[in-house]
């Protein structure tokens, strides 16, 4: 039987509600992030979310979010709650919502038995392979417990594991193509990323296209790493809707493309990286207040080692000129956090490593920084503001630096300096032939 649906413009769009469940997640234990995944798949599929929720441990609680639900939504999706223990009621709450008995499904029982190949399994974990009679039962490749569907009267519940390595994939190999098939019209989208502008000031330069796209859709998303701009159409096929998102992203490259570094899953860091080995240009990277937060993003990349010579994280004085070589005059004379002090890095970085592209990161992060802390209050730097940052960049000879001042607490601060110096890199280099 299909969902519900509403009729907007003769087409027919899918609403769902995201309900995470654990009282973990609302004494602050642990963050939901499979909120936010979720949500951004199901706006990928055309499906809209109007509601989230995060239930405790608690069936009647639970029960009550269930019948508020489906007054809204023609599906439900949960995580958590489908562990061994006595407090995982998700599975048992949903078939009771939906009138149904539990019913050992063997299938998930040598899932879970395989799990525990070679170590003992406690008896415990046989309650994950109950599962609510005449419902769909998800595989769970990276875990024991198995995700479940529940259909009924043009209603959909989808319960998923909580640990977002087991929920993510069982989402992306199983659940998306059982959503899919129920939309009447194929739904396809595209995201292109944007970086070294806000969010606001983006969209204010596409503002009449978005006003005027109804198939397909333009929308934007603040993102640590910049702007995402997700188009998204209906048609018959795949092909239909990438005729209809095309002429749109045309546009939106004709007046955003010197911010757009990438589509759909292309990180920054990777953006920069294959940047790099296309070019055959080899790196090294010095850093200070990020503490080793840029190698860590840089070297995340598969086939990095191909450009990546060396990591240096000088935080004092002396490492930085005793490692980089930076000119004790310019520590004294402009300070650590300097652009003078950030070129020096840069470049002592690359010829230390051997490396044609040197980059560096220097500046206060913040949360209390201590004034002043070298013998005889040597170090001028510290007289500047909490967020001031400085990038270097040294490329054959030439050295580029960047100042920054950064609102936010100190991890803010830091990452973005990461995200700011990795764009820095991509603007310098983006345009330079393959050597």
């Amino acid at each position: 039987m299909m969902p519900a649906f509403f009729l907007e413009t003769e087409v027919l769009y899918m609403k769902a509600e995201i309900i995470a469940v654990g009282t973990e997640l609302l004494l602050g234990d642990i963050t939901n992030t499979n909120a936010r995944y979720l949500s951004e798949q199901l706006a990928g599929l055309g499906i809209e979310v109007y509601f989230e929720s995060v239930v405790g441990d608690n069936k009647e609680r639970l029960l009550g979010a269930f019948k508020d639900g489906f007054t809204r939504a023609d599906i439900i999706i949960t995580t958590g709650g489908l562990g061994p223990t006595d407090d995982d009621i998700t599975k048992e709450t949903g078939a009771e919502y939906f009138g149904r008995e539990l019913v050992l499904d063997e299938s998930s029982l040598n899932n879970i038995k395989s799990y525990f190949k070679g170590r003992e399994m406690s008896k415990t974990n046989i309650k994950q392979a109950y599962v609510p009679k005449d419902s769909t039962v998800l595989k769970n490749e990276k875990g024991t417990a198995p995700g479940i569907i529940i259909e009924e009267n043009g209603k959909v519940l989808v319960m998923l594991p909580g640990p977002p390595n087991e929920m993510e994939p069982m989402f992306n190999n199983s659940v998306k193509p059982y959503l899919q098939g129920r939309e009447k019209h194929t739904i396809c989208s595209r995201t292109l990323r944007l970086t070294g502008i806000g969010e606001s000031s983006a969209a204010e330069v596409i503002r009449e296209l978005m006003a005027n796209s109804t198939n397909p859709t333009v929308a934007p998303y603040a993102k640590d790493d910049g702007v995402h701009f997700r188009i998204t159409a209906r048609g018959k096929d795949v092909e239909e809707c990438n005729k209809l998102i095309e002429p749109v992203a045309v546009e939106i490259y004709s007046k955003l493309g010197e911010y757009i570094y990438g589509e759909n899953e292309t990180t920054l860091a990777r953006a920069v990286v294959n940047m790099l080995m296309e070019k055959n240009i080899t790196l090294a990277v010095a850093e200070s207040l990020t503490g080793g937060m840029l190698c860590s993003r840089i070297v995340d990349i598969e086939g990095v080692s191909k450009i990546f010579k060396e990591g240096f994280v000088t935080y004092t004085n002396e490492s930085k000129a005793n490692t980089l070589g930076v000119s004790k005059d310019t520590l004294k004379n402009y300070g650590a956090i300097s652009r003078e002090t950030a070129g020096e890095m840069a470049k002592g970085a690359a010829l230390r490593a051997g490396a044609e592209l040197g980059i560096s990161t220097t500046g206060i992060a913040g949360g209390g920084a201590v004034k002043n802390p070298t013998p005889n209050n040597e170090d001028i730097s510290y007289d500047k503001p909490e967020g001031r940052v400085y990038l270097g960049l040294y490329y054959k000879g030439n050295i580029a630096t960047k100042e920054l001042n950064i609102k936010g607490d100190r991890q803010r601060v830091r990452n973005t300096a990461v995200v700011r110096m990795l764009d820095f890199v991509r603007q310098n280099i983006k345009d330079t032939p393959r050597e």
